[in-house]
C-alpha cells in the first residue's frame, strides 16, 4: 500500500496534471502541517481514540511522503532512502537485538542508546569542523517547554544539576523576586528585561518539574483542560442566572468559579 500512497503523492505533485495547491508547496510551507499532525496523533492517543489514531497516523505518514517527494524532485533523496536510513539506524542502535550484544535490562538499554547517540552527534560535529557539545542535537524547533527539558537533561549528564529539589525551589523564589523587582521597582519599563526575567523563571520551573519527574508539557496541558472546563462551567452558571459573562462582575465570576471548584473537589475530579 505504500507504493500506492507514493504514486498518489507523485500524481498530486505532477507539474502538468497535479493539484495546483500541492504543486506550489515547499518544505517550509508544509512543515507547520507536519508539526500539527504530530500533535493530533498525540491527542488521539491521549483520548484513547483508536479510530482517530489510525486516521491521524495516516495524516502524519502523508507528511513524510510529502517531504520525501519534494526531496526526490530536488534530487536529494527519496522515500526509500528515508526508510533505509531509519532501518539502518534502528539496527545500529539495537546491537542486543541484531548483533548478539548483551543488555541486562531496559535501563541499561537506555544508557547504551544515549551513549551511541552521543557518539553519533560527536562524529557529526567533528565532520562539520565544530567542537562537540553536550547540548548538540537539541533542536531549536522544539516547543520551548520540551526544549528546556531536553537541554536540562543533557546538562545533567555532565553533572551540572542541583542535588536536591530544595535548591531548585530556592532558585524559583530568587527568579520570582528578580521578576518582581523588574516589574515593580523598575516599573516594567524595559520589556526586554521583563521578558528575560520571565524566561528565567519559566526555565527554573521546568527544572523543578524535571526533578519531580513531571512532564511540564503534560502538566500544562492538563491545567489548560482544567481551566477550560471550569471556565465553561462558570459561564453556564452565569447563564443559568440570566447573566451574560460580558456583563458579570468579577465578584460574581469568582463566586461561580469557587462553586465549580468545590463541586469538582466533592466529586473528586482532578
Amino acid at each position: 500500500m505504500i507504493d500506492r500512497l507514493l504514486a498518489v503523492m507523485a500524481a498530486l505533485r505532477d507539474p502538468e496534471t497535479g493539484c495546483p495547491w500541492d504543486i506550489e508547496q515547499t518544505f517550509e510551507t508544509i512543515a507547520p502541517y507536519t508539526i500539527e499532525e504530530a500533535y493530533e496523533v498525540a491527542e488521539a492517543i491521549t483520548n484513547n481514540d483508536m479510530v482517530g489514531l489510525k486516521d491521524e497516523l495516516g495524516d502524519l505518514l502523508l507528511q513524510v511522503v510529502y517531504h520525501a517527494r519534494m526531496a526526490e524532485e530536488a534530487g536529494a533523496f527519496d522515500f526509500n532512502a528515508v526508510a533505509e536510513a531509519i532501518g539502518d539506524k534502528m539496527i545500529r542502535r539495537h546491537p542486543h537485538v541484531f548483533a548478539g550484544a548483551s543488555i541486562a535490562d531496559a535501563e541499561a538499554q537506555t544508557a547504551a542508546w544515549e551513549r551511541q547517540k552521543a557518539e553519533e552527534r560527536s562524529g557529526q560535529a567533528k565532520a562539520a569542523g565544530r567542537r562537540p557539545s553536550a547540548l548538540d542535537g537539541v533542536s531549536a524547533a522544539y516547543p520551548a517547554l520540551m526544549r528546556a527539558v531536553k537541554l536540562q537533561k543533557r546538562a545533567v549528564r555532565t553533572g551540572f544539576d542541583w542535588p536536591t529539589t530544595d535548591g531548585v525551589v530556592d532558585k524559583i523564589a530568587e527568579e520570582l523576586e528578580e521578576l518582581r523587582v523588574e516589574v515593580t521597582a523598575n516599573g516594567g519599563i524595559d520589556p526586554d528585561r521583563v521578558e528575560d526575567e520571565m524566561g528565567d523563571l519559566l526555565f527554573t520551573v521546568v527544572n523543578l518539574a524535571r526533578h519531580l519527574k513531571v512532564d511540564p508539557e503534560t502538566a500544562l496541558r492538563r491545567c489548560n483542560a482544567k481551566f477550560e472546563r471550569r471556565f465553561r462551567a462558570m459561564e453556564d452558571g452565569l447563564v443559568s442566572e440570566g447573566v451574560d459573562i460580558a456583563d458579570a462582575t468579577l465578584d460574581a465570576m469568582e463566586a461561580h468559579w469557587s462553586r465549580v471548584k468545590l463541586a469538582e473537589k466533592i466529586n473528586k475530579q482532578p
